[in-house]
């Protein structure tokens, strides 16, 4: 995939968000496509990359969750901030577990969506790689080239968060890490200290490499394993 990190697909059926949201992002100096439907979403990801998706959950015909679903499906590791009038709890878990970098509720802060969108592109950004291309914890590798990690059971594909925060725990393994601190280094930016983004993406990992992999210290954070 050709990826144009400051090209930002916007997808909503209402003209008045895409029209608002468009004119912002393009105030802010990012390139802007407009799909009106998720058909249109997926065609045009199927013919373009893009370092962000916007998407809505509620559109007629093929709604955004099957959109979130597909596209991650045609396009493996593309970032989404999941843009949607649905507040529910339920909901953004699913979105999160599902492969939603993000998830911001209608209505919005201008500004919040602008910092959200910053921290995301950043996030895609390529990092240098150590000089093997790989970082070591115990049995556990992680490949930066690849975004793909192996506990002695041959490579595993990562998102690019999941990537950050696998990163993170390896750099101070065996040492407990506050969930604030994961906010802050991982998504970038402050998150409202209840928010269960680190839980979801922790969860992910421990399905991909084996629940002992990241422990849960009580009052203090997340553990990597050191084995």
């Amino acid at each position: 995939m050709v990826l144009t990190p400051q090209r930002i697909l916007v997808v909503d059926d209402e003209p008045k968000i895409c029209d608002f949201v468009g004119r912002a992002l393009s105030n802010a100096g990012y390139g802007i496509e407009i799909a009106r439907s998720g058909a249109e979403a997926l065609d045009r990801a199927a013919r373009h990359g893009y370092g962000l998706v916007i998407l809505d959950l509620v559109m007629p015909g093929l709604d955004g969750r099957s959109v979130l679903t597909r596209l991650l499906r045609l396009r493996p590791g593309q970032a989404v901030l999941v843009l949607s009038c649905r507040s529910d709890v339920a909901t953004k878990v699913d979105c999160l577990e599902h492969g939603a970098q993000d998830y911001l509720t209608k209505p919005f802060s201008l500004a919040e969506l602008l910092a959200r969108v910053r921290i995301r592109l950043r996030a895609e950004a390529v990092e240098e790689p150590p000089p093997d291309g790989t970082l070591h914890a115990g049995r556990l590798t992680l490949d930066v080239g690849h975004l793909s990690a192996d506990r002695g059971h041959g490579p595993v594909s990562l998102t690019r968060l999941e990537f950050l925060l696998l990163r993170e725990l390896m750099d101070r393994t065996g040492e407990a890490i506050s969930k604030e601190r994961l906010l802050a280094t991982v998504w970038g930016y402050d998150f409202d200290p209840a928010s269960n983004v680190v839980d979801v993406c922790v969860r992910r990992l421990r399905r991909k490499f084996g629940y002992d992999l990241v422990t849960t210290v009580r009052g203090e954070g997340y553990r990597l394993a050191g084995d």
